[in-house]
């Protein structure tokens, strides 16, 4: 299986989401591919992945996550506790840092949902957090020094050890993806 996840106020209908859905289909259409449009709220989107995760390894699958921002953060968590590969794009590090900011009304632009950002929804984040990346050969992490939404660096702190691509510029969209789409998938299905 391969799971997509993205990031907060994003859906499978962001422009990454599209790119890896039609890249997966047409380069591995035998790849279980899951993109779900995750709920607002931090506990019951992990719920989600993790049921998916389970009934995934339930049926034998190997694990392959590609994750971006606060999906990358969900992506962390998923492969440190399950295993798997996964390719966290401009990766959330500390997001439940950066909750505060966000605390009250928000609006998905990609659903068109009005939703609350509850103080709640900070500690539920924190509890996802993997502050040392212990298996650093399931990670390949792409960056941008020009990402406007996240610090950069904080991720190059955090994934060091693991397999990194840092570009000079760009944005938090990650301006390019779809020309690493090769490289992502080989990484990922190395062991194809």
């Amino acid at each position: 299986m391969l799971l997509y996840i993205h990031g907060f106020n994003s859906s499978p209908l962001s422009d990454k989401g599209v790119i890896s859905a039609q890249y997966i289909q047409t380069h591995f259409p035998d790849v279980h591919f899951e993109q779900p449009q995750l709920p607002s709220c931090p506990h019951s989107a992990m719920m989600l992945l993790i049921e998916l995760v389970e009934k995934a390894l339930q049926n034998g699958q190997p694990l392959r996550f590609i994750g971006s921002s606060l999906g990358g953060y969900f992506a962390s968590y998923l492969a440190e506790k399950y295993g798997g590969r996964a390719v966290l794009v401009n990766p959330a590090v500390k997001p439940f840092e950066l909750f505060d900011e966000f605390i009250g009304p928000q609006y998905n632009p990609y659903t068109d949902e009005h939703y609350q950002v509850l103080p709640i929804h900070k500690q539920q984040v924190a509890e996802f957090n993997t502050e040392v990346i212990l298996h650093p050969d399931r990670f390949f992490v792409l960056l941008q020094s020009g990402d406007e939404v996240l610090d950069y660096r904080q991720a190059v702190h955090k994934y060091h050890c693991c397999k990194l691509i840092l570009e000079s510029g760009g944005d938090h969209s990650f301006i390019g993806y779809s020309d690493k789409m090769a490289e992502i998938c080989d990484f990922l299905f190395l062991d194809k």
